[in-house]
């Protein structure tokens, strides 16, 4: 029988490239957006659309969920404002989804939930992985409180897994789009001293591991969904300027990020050198380890 699974952000960056390739496997999807239904399918295919989540109980019985739904980190300084939403669309959706799900009798075995390794808090240039201690900030504590509401779904009878995402690159969108015009301009350069590290991992993988979880039944729990060879801003800066073959010869100074970003410049200033120790000791294999053969698919050349 043909699964039937339930996709929140659908419509965003990772979920445009994870619905055509569920429905490419034979799953029957349900996409909730508050698009129309013409821009919905426009983005991810032939499926159906579900428009409130109060509408739980009339769909089909569901065998899995992939919650994917959140505002862009990274898309605006975060003001007090700019934090609400990035909370709101993360944690009040997961917390409304679980509630509605609650309420019906045919439950999902399976819970996959979004989630980012800004769980960790800034940590240098020292190894991450899923076990290891978390430093206390904004995106710490937005991550934490996703993932607990997300855990809320064991007490329904699911399967939980947690994709902690690192920096996901890809065409058409995320932070590679807002950077090739100017590396392409010759106008590229690092960021503050550059010897902050980047965990990065290519959209097609990170759509792998999600399907990994969904397949995997014992499966459970959180994974970081990085490459398992994190960069430098400074070597990240480098290859893309060698794939773009530009130079990348203007830095920008920690103080202007700071000016400009504010708290959010945290981020691209301090780094996590995140590794994705439990995806590999369970044997998933990379289609894109390497930063530059990551690039050149998405970019060329």
């Amino acid at each position: 029988m043909t699964q039937h699974i339930l996709i929140t952000g659908g419509t965003g960056f990772i979920g445009q490239r994870l619905c055509p390739e569920l429905l490419k496997r034979g799953y029957r999807l349900t996409v909730f957006s508050r698009r129309t239904d013409d821009d919905v399918r426009a983005r991810c295919g032939r499926v159906n659309t579900l428009h409130t989540l109060a509408d739980l109980r009339n769909l089909d019985a569901l065998d899995a969920v992939i919650n994917l739904a959140g505002e862009g980190l990274a898309s605006a300084r975060w003001t007090e404002k700019r934090k609400r939403v990035l909370r709101e669309s993360r944690i009040d959706l997961t917390r409304e989804l679980i509630d509605q799900l609650e309420k019906s009798p045919l439950r999902p075995a399976t819970f996959i939930s979004g989630s980012a390794i800004g769980y960790y808090g800034s940590h240098g240039g020292e190894p991450v992985t899923e076990d290891a201690p978390v430093n206390d900030d904004f995106a710490h504590r937005l991550c934490a409180d996703w993932e607990a509401e997300a855990r809320r779904a064991r007490q329904l009878g699911c399967r939980v897994c947690l994709s902690r995402t690192g920096v996901v690159l890809g065409p058409d969108g995320g932070m590679l789009e807002r950077l090739l015009l100017p590396f392409r301009l010759g106008l590229g350069g690092r960021l503050g001293d550059g010897q902050q590290y980047l965990s990065w991992v290519h959209r097609d993988d990170v759509v792998n591991a999600l399907i990994w979880m969904l397949q995997t039944p014992d499966a459970s729990g959180a994974y970081n969904v990085v490459s398992p060879h994190p960069v430098t801003n400074r070597t990240f800066t480098r290859t893309l300027g060698r794939v773009l073959h530009r130079p990348t010869p203007f830095p920008v100074p920690a103080f202007v990020l700071r000016t400009a970003l504010g708290e959010l410049s945290a981020m691209l200033l301090e780094g996590q050198r995140v590794m994705p120790a439990r995806l590999q000791q369970a044997g998933f294999g990379f289609t894109h380890p390497d930063l530059e053969d990551a690039l050149r698919s998405i970019i060329g050349g």
